[in-house]
Order: C-alpha cells, then sequence, then structure tokens
C-alpha cells in the first residue's frame, strides 16, 4: 500500500513540471507579434486578428509578447482572402446560414538562428443567420455544439459574432502549432 502510494505521490509531481512551452525551442522565451497585414477589403480585421493572436499568447503565458527589437522570434501575418457566403438552405430552399471564413498566411521566425520555423495557412469560419438576433437563429454560431438558450455567449451581432469566432479559432491554432513544433 505504501508502495502505491509512494509511487502516485511521485506521478502526480512529475506531471505538475510538464509544460507544451517545452516544445519551443529553448532559447525563444518571447515573441513580437506585429500588426497582421490586410491583402481584403474588410476594415478592422488586421487589428482584430492581431488582438486575438496577442490574446491567446498573453493567456497561455508561454512566451513574452514584446516589441520586436527585443524579441526572440517574431510572428507575422498576411490575411490572404475573406469568404463569405451561403452555407445551408431550408426546405424552401432559401438561405438559413451564412459561413464567414478568413484564410491567414502566417510566419514565425527565429531571430538569432535567422531562419522560419513555420509558414503555414490558417482557414476558419463563423456562421450566421439572417435573423438579426444570433440567441435565437437556430444556428451553432461558434461550433460548441451548443444553439441559442442552450448558449450563454452567442449574442451581438451575427456577421461581427462570426468574425470573432473565426479569428479566436485561428489564434488558438497558431498557438497549437508553436507551443508542438519542435
Amino acid at each position: 500500500m505504501r508502495t502505491l502510494i509512494l509511487f502516485s505521490q511521485i506521478l502526480l509531481m512529475s506531471c505538475r513540471f510538464y509544460s507544451m512551452a517545452g516544445s519551443i525551442p529553448p532559447h525563444i522565451k518571447s515573441i513580437s507579434i506585429p500588426i497582421v497585414n490586410n491583402q481584403t477589403a474588410e476594415y478592422g480585421l488586421s487589428e482584430n486578428l492581431t488582438d486575438g493572436i496577442i490574446e491567446q499568447f498573453n493567456e497561455a503565458g508561454i512566451l513574452y509578447v514584446v516589441n520586436s527589437d527585443q524579441a526572440h522570434s517574431i510572428l507575422k501575418g498576411n490575411i490572404k482572402k475573406i469568404d463569405e457566403g451561403p452555407y445551408t438552405y431550408n426546405k424552401e430552399e432559401s438561405v438559413s446560414e451564412f459561413r464567414y471564413k478568413i484564410e491567414v498566411e502566417i510566419q514565425w521566425y527565429d531571430v538569432e538562428n535567422n531562419k522560419n520555423i513555420f509558414d503555414n495557412v490558417y482557414t476558419s469560419f463563423g456562421a450566421y443567420g439572417l435573423s438579426g438576433e444570433i440567441s435565437s437563429d437556430g444556428i451553432d454560431n461558434d461550433n460548441d455544439g451548443k444553439i441559442d438558450d442552450e448558449d450563454d455567449d452567442e449574442f451581438g451581432d451575427p456577421r461581427s459574432f462570426a468574425t470573432n469566432v473565426a479569428v479566436r479559432k485561428i489564434a488558438e491554432d497558431i498557438l497549437n502549432d508553436i507551443m508542438t513544433t519542435w
């Protein structure tokens, strides 16, 4: 019995020190995230996406977000394309759901070694209906498996909400790729 308890304690203590940040090259402790370039006509999307990425890094706390002159790495982005259009139709063959999709190219650069760590394209979407009220449109706007009354974070302007959902997903994917690069 003592052996089992001792083994359990050792296992728990070793898990406490595990970190996904361990997969990042050891000399990279900080990242600069300049404003994302926008090749589309979508006003404000550069700022929205840049803020979303910075927020993800600040929440995760795996790299310090700093100015480019102090950074060990730089994350550059380029919004390549926005697609927005009908996605689902009802039985009367009218559009019931639109998808707002963002495509962005991201480059993560190692300043010390003067090389790209990765260059990836990320695509994500948010959904919205035509009713003007996403809290009662019958659509899973943020793709979390919850609809309307079940989902307490679905409110606001439908198109803006769809944009924010796509931005959040892209920011999460970027962070996940950085944490698992090595």
